[in-house]
């Protein structure tokens, strides 16, 4: 189902529609300040293990998600002050931070070494959703198993048929990756270089 969302001004009641479809264990496609991106309720297992297989990904490989704030993200990640600095400074934007996960992060989302990588898009349509569901939502890049990138959501609505719940159209977005940014123990290190101006951990 395409679901039609203005990225200025989300109508609430759309939002809420998609919530039921996330509550109920949906796949949803959304965009993001980055690409458009496929997500589930982060507290739903099976939703989950279902984005792993329409990814064809390694279990080994976690996803990152999205928060809705700064506040948000000291829920599922240890915060130090020079973390909650730098990341005061850049978002929202369209980075990656990889930080150490707290309790709250179910064990399929992280890393061998306890990290997870989180987002807070500068995309209203996330932030409405991750407020408005409550938990975080998975972030994972609509791509085609080659790496090819959907920039139009009628296409990936297409493309993944009925294997996506809801894809909302929220209009045109950048179609390039997020910076990947390590913050463990206070030691920034660049992991990607995307959008994003990285020349501050330089």
């Amino acid at each position: 189902m395409l679901i039609k969302i203005n990225p200025i001004n989300p109508q609430e009641r759309l939002i809420h529609k998609v919530i039921e479809c996330l509550k109920q264990g949906g796949i949803i496609a959304y965009p993001t300040d980055t690409y458009y991106g496929i997500g589930c309720n982060i507290l739903n297992k099976k939703a989950i293990e279902k984005i792993y297989s329409l990814k064809q990904r390694d279990r080994d490989k976690p996803f990152s998600f999205i928060c809705s704030s700064l506040k948000n993200i000291s829920q599922y990640a240890k915060v130090t002050n020079y973390s909650y600095k730098t990341m005061k400074r850049l978002l929202p934007g369209p980075y990656t931070f990889v930080l150490e996960g707290s309790r709250m992060v179910p064990k399929i989302m992280l890393t061998k070494r306890k990290t997870a990588g989180i987002r807070v898009p500068d995309n209203r349509i996330c932030i409405a959703l991750v407020e408005t569901l409550g938990n975080s939502i998975i972030s994972t890049s609509a791509t085609k198993p080659d790496g090819a990138i959907f920039h139009d959501p009628s296409l990936i609505d297409d493309y993944f048929g009925k294997r996506l719940d809801m894809v909302i159209d929220g209009g045109p977005v950048e179609g390039k990756p997020s910076s990947v940014i390590r913050l463990i123990d206070d030691t920034p290190e660049i992991i990607r270089r995307g959008q994003g101006d990285v020349s501050i951990f330089e």
